[in-house]
């Protein structure tokens, strides 16, 4: 199914195309605050981080919904948001702590405190999560993640539900916030980068 907008075309990726939208995923975010927490050492971050946002990949496309804009004219993956409809409970990654623990290498330890950062303020009433959305390198600034997320947020206002992410860093923050969300915590990571936590409510 595709979705005609200005000069993007978004899409729900079928057949899934695991490794495109990790690669994806990885260019946009290997060098990012949080990413540069977990890993400090630049070639050690850009070799793990595809293996790392891969185990989130395989598990949105199990058990979320997988939305991706690519190039109206080339069919190039342009962007992708990875949500989570968390109105009912969902499985967890299988064998994630192996999983982690093999791909994290020495960033374990963080990667742990991360997530048991991300556990203690995610909200408990019923949410849709937008777990990443990531745009090329090459296609940010192109109104590619507003794309991506008015193309969600159609749904969830048209079916009365919130929704729920973490920024982690002021400019990702920003957008959001334009986007109808409230900071609704913050997340300071031991050393690291703040996190915010927003929430959106529908609108009518």
């Amino acid at each position: 199914m595709t979705y005609a907008i200005q000069d993007l075309v978004i899409r729900n990726v079928t057949p899934f195309d695991n490794a495109e939208i990790t690669n994806l995923v990885a260019e946009a975010m290997w060098d990012g605050p949080v990413a540069r927490w977990l890993h400090p050492d630049d070639v050690v971050r850009l070799r793990d981080t595809p293996r790392y946002f891969e185990i989130f990949v395989e598990y949105a496309v199990q058990c979320g919904e997988v939305y991706a804009t690519a190039d109206a004219e080339t069919g190039r993956l342009t962007g992708v948001g990875l949500w989570f409809p968390l109105t009912s409970p969902i499985p967890a990654p299988a064998d994630y702590e192996g999983r982690l623990k093999e791909v994290a290498g020495e960033a374990y330890d963080r990667a742990c405190q991360l997530d048991a950062a991300i556990e203690a303020h995610h909200p408990m009433e019923p949410h849709h999560y937008l777990a990443f959305l990531a745009v090329h390198p090459a296609d940010q600034g192109h109104g590619v993640g507003s794309a991506l997320l008015d193309r969600h947020h159609a749904r969830l206002d048209a079916a009365g539900l919130p929704a729920y992410l973490e920024a982690n860093h002021p400019r990702n923050r920003d957008l959001y916030q334009r986007h109808g969300y409230q900071v609704r915590s913050v997340i300071e990571l031991p050393d690291g980068p703040t996190l915010w936590t927003m929430w959106r409510p529908p609108m009518g």
